[in-house]
C-alpha cells in the first residue's frame, strides 16, 4: 500500500486542511484542466442512480399516482424503482472524488417507461434502458436542471461525466396483430418475409420500388411507406405519442420483425427482448439519433458516450454516428470525448470486439476480454497466459495498442454480476480473508492493466449479489430489498440494510490508494505492456508498463494459493525499485532480472530506477 500519510490524505481531502483561497484555486485548476485528459487518464465509475443515493424523495413515484404498477415504485422489489436520483448523486460527489474516481458513467437518465411485461411478470424501468422520451430526465431522478447541476458539480471538481445511450430500441409500445395475447412473437427473417410482400413471400406486393435496406439513401428509404411486411405493427390507443421526438412514434422506423433469437440477422434486426427494434438503417433515423444525441452535448456539455447494445445495430450506423459526435463535441470545445460500445461476449476473444473498431468505425468497446481473462485467473479456472493472450491481441484493434489503451475495462456489471459473487461461486468454502484477497488482486489487476479502470458502483464495499441482472444492483443506500440484504458483504459485517458509504472500507481505502498509483505514474496510463513471465496454471503473472529505459513500472501477482519465489525477466537497466504497493524487491539480482516473491495472493506494484550514475545526464 502507498505511504500512511498520502493514505489519509486520499481520505480526507486536501481542501479540507488547506486554506480557503488555496482549496479555491486547487478546484479552479482541476477544473480548466480535465477537459485535456486524455480517455485512458481515467479512472471510472459506473453507477445506476436508482440504487445510488436518494436525494430527493418527493420524485420517488416519478410524479405519477397509484400503485406500484402505475408508478413503477417499490423499494421493497429488486426489479421496481427504489428513490435514488441525480440530486442523490450530486451530494455524493466527494465521496466518488475521495475513492480517486475522475470520470463518472451515469446509466441511462432518460424518460421511460414506467413499468412493462406481461400480467404477473412486470418490472420498472429503474435501469433506463426503456426509453419513450429522448429529450428529457425521468421524472423518477428529477429534471433536466438537476442533470445540468450534476454535471456543473463534477466538472467544478474536474471530474468528467459519460452519459449511457441507446440508439438500438425504444420502450415496448409497438405491438404486433399477429402476438396479441401470445406470450411469444418469433423472429420472422428478411428471407421469408421481404420488404416487398405483406405478411410473407406469398403476401400482397408492397412497397414498389423499394431496392432493399442496403441502399441506404433518403431516396430509397422514402419508398418504404408500408410496414406490415413481417407482422402487423399498431400503436394501443392512447400511445399514439408517448414517444418523444414524434417521428418515434412511426412504425415505419422499426424492423417490426419480432423478438431476437441473438443468432444470424435477428441479432440486428430482431426486438430485444421485446422492446421495440429501430430500423437504424434508415437515414431519418441515423439523422434523428445524430441530433437527438448531439443536442444533449450542446446544452450539457457532457464528456462522452457509452452506447448500449451496440452490436445489435447495423455498422452502417455507428460509421455515421460516432464521427458526427466527435465533431460535435471538438465544436463544443470537448477534445477528448469518449465514446466505447457495450459488445456483449463472455469469452477472451480480441478478435470478436476488435472488429466493432474497424468495420463499424466505434472508437472504442468495452473491454469484455479483459473481464473474462480477469474472472478465470482469479478464480483459478485458468493460468496466467490468458493475459498474454489477451494482451497479444491488442494489435487487432483499431490503431492497436493506442484503442487498448483506451478500451474501459472491468471486473463485473450490472448485466453479468460483480466479481464478488463470481469468486464466492468459484470458492464457496473461502475464507473473508481470501476473499477480500481475491477482491484485492482483482484490483490490481485492473488499476495497473492498459485500458481505462471502471469501478461498478458498490464494488469498493464489497458487495456480492446473487447472480446477474436485477440480482446485481444492489442499493448503496438502506435497502429494502430482502435478496440484498442477506448478502455477505466482503471485506466488512455491514449488510446493503444500512448506508454503504463508507471510506474505511478496505476496498475502497484500496481502490483510492491504487487510483492515486496510477493516476501519479504516466507509464500505467499510457505506456506499453510486456508480458514478463506467466503461468499455464494458477500462480504468478508478471509485467511492465512504460519503456524499457531503466524506469518502467514492474506488476507482479500471485494467482495461487501457495506462495511463490520466481527469477523473472525485467529491463537491463532497471537496478533498483521502491515499493509502490505489495512486496516488492529491494534491488534487481543480476542485469536483467529480479526473484519475486509473493505470499499466496499476493501481487507488488514496483517502481524500477537504474543505477545512479545512469540516471544522470
Amino acid at each position: 500500500m502507498i505511504a500512511t500519510a498520502l493514505l489519509s490524505l486520499l481520505l480526507t481531502g486536501t481542501a479540507a486542511a488547506a486554506p480557503a483561497a488555496q482549496a479555491q484555486a486547487a478546484t479552479r485548476a482541476s477544473s480548466n484542466d480535465y477537459r485535456a485528459r486524455p480517455p485512458q487518464d481515467e479512472v471510472i465509475y459506473f453507477v445506476l442512480p436508482d440504487r445510488f443515493e436518494n436525494g430527493d424523495p418527493s420524485n420517488d413515484k416519478g410524479g405519477l399516482t397509484g400503485g406500484r404498477l402505475k408508478t413503477g415504485y417499490d423499494p421493497t422489489d429488486k426489479g421496481f424503482y427504489h428513490g435514488g436520483d441525480l440530486r442523490g448523486l450530486t451530494e455524493r460527489l466527494g465521496y466518488l472524488q475521495k475513492l480517486g474516481i475522475t470520470a463518472i458513467w451515469v446509466g441511462p437518465i432518460f424518460k421511460n417507461k414506467p413499468v412493462q411485461g406481461a400480467p404477473g411478470h412486470e418490472s420498472a424501468g429503474y435501469h433506463g434502458y426503456w426509453i419513450t422520451d429522448f429529450t428529457r430526465v425521468d421524472p423518477h431522478f428529477g429534471t433536466n436542471a438537476d442533470f445540468r447541476a450534476f454535471v456543473d458539480a463534477a466538472h467544478a471538481r474536474g471530474m468528467k461525466v459519460y452519459m449511457d445511450i441507446i440508439a438500438n430500441h425504444t420502450a415496448d409500445v409497438i405491438q404486433y396483430r399477429e402476438c396479441v395475447g401470445k406470450p411469444d412473437c418469433p423472429y420472422r427473417s428478411k428471407g421469408a418475409y421481404p420488404y416487398s410482400r405483406k405478411g410473407g413471400v406469398d403476401g400482397a406486393p408492397i412497397n414498389p420500388g423499394f431496392d432493399g435496406d442496403s441502399i441506404q439513401t433518403p431516396e430509397n428509404f422514402a419508398k418504404l411507406t408500408d410496414p406490415d411486411w413481417a407482422y402487423t405493427p399498431f400503436i394501443p390507443n392512447g400511445q399514439e405519442h408517448v414517444k418523444v421526438p414524434d417521428w418515434l412514434n412511426n412504425p415505419i422506423y422499426y424492423h417490426n420483425r419480432g423478438n431476437s433469437t441473438f443468432t444470424g440477422e435477428s441479432t440486428t434486426y430482431g426486438d430485444f427482448a421485446g422492446l421495440d427494434d429501430l430500423m437504424t438503417e434508415n437515414p431519418r433515423v441515423v439523422d434523428g439519433f445524430i441530433q437527438i444525441f448531439g443536442k444533449w452535448i450542446d446544452d450539457f456539455h457532457i464528456d462522452g458516450f457509452r452506447i448500449d447494445t451496440a452490436r445489435h445495430v447495423n455498422p452502417h450506423f455507428w460509421a455515421k454516428f460516432a464521427p458526427a459526435m466527435l465533431t460535435r463535441a471538438k465544436a463544443n470545445g470537448i477534445p477528448n470525448f469518449h465514446i466505447f460500445g457495450e459488445v456483449y461476449d463472455e469469452s477472451v476473444d480480441p478478435g470478436y470486439l476488435a472488429q466493432f473498431t474497424r468495420r463499424d468505425g466505434l472508437p472504442e468497446v468495452l473491454d469484455f476480454a479483459f473481464q473474462s481473462a480477469a474472472r478465470q485467473m482469479l478464480a483459478g479456472t485458468a493460468g496466467t497466459d490468458l493475459y498474454a493472450k489477451l494482451i497479444n491481441g491488442d494489435i487487432l484493434y483499431a490503431r492497436g495498442e493506442d484503442t487498448a489503451r483506451r478500451l474501459p475495462i472491468f471486473l463485473g456489471n450490472h448485466d453479468m454480476g460483480r466479481l464478488g459473487f463470481m469468486m464466492d461461486k468459484a470458492h464457496p468454502d473461502a475464507t473473508d480473508a481470501e476473499r477480500l484477497a481475491r477482491m484485492e488482486l482483482g484490483n490490481v489487476l485492473m488499476f495497473t492493466s492498459r485500458g481505462v479502470p471502471t469501478v461498478y458502483s458498490g464494488d469498493e464495499q464489497g458487495f456480492t449479489g446473487h447472480g446477474g441482472d436485477q440480482a446485481a444492483r444492489q442499493d448503496m443506500f438502506p435497502s429494502k430489498v430482502a435478496s440484498y440484504n442477506d448478502n455477505d458483504l466482503i471485506g466488512t459485517d455491514a449488510t446493503t440494510a444500512v448506508s454503504n458509504f463508507d471510506p474505511h472500507h478496505p476496498l475502497y481505502r484500496q481502490i483510492a490508494s491504487l487510483s492515486a498509483i496510477r493516476r501519479s505514474h504516466k507509464a500505467l496510463m499510457e505506456g506499453p505492456t510486456t508480458i514478463r513471465q506467466t503461468s499455464q496454471k494458477p500462480g504468478l503473472l508478471a509485467y511492465t508498463r512504460g519503456a524499457d529505459d531503466g524506469h518502467e513500472i514492474l506488476v507482479a501477482m500471485n494467482t495461487s494459493t501457495s506462495p511463490i519465489t520466481r527469477d523473472v525477466t525485467i529491463g537491463v537497466s532497471d537496478a533498483r525499485f521502491t515499493t509502490l504497493a505489495g512486496f516488492c524487491p529491494a534491488v534487481a539480482a543480476a542485469p536483467g532480472s529480479v526473484t519475486i516473491s509473493l505470499p499466496p495472493l499476493g501481487y507488488a506494484i514496483c517502481q524500477a530506477a537504474p543505477e545512479p550514475s545512469q540516471d544522470r545526464p
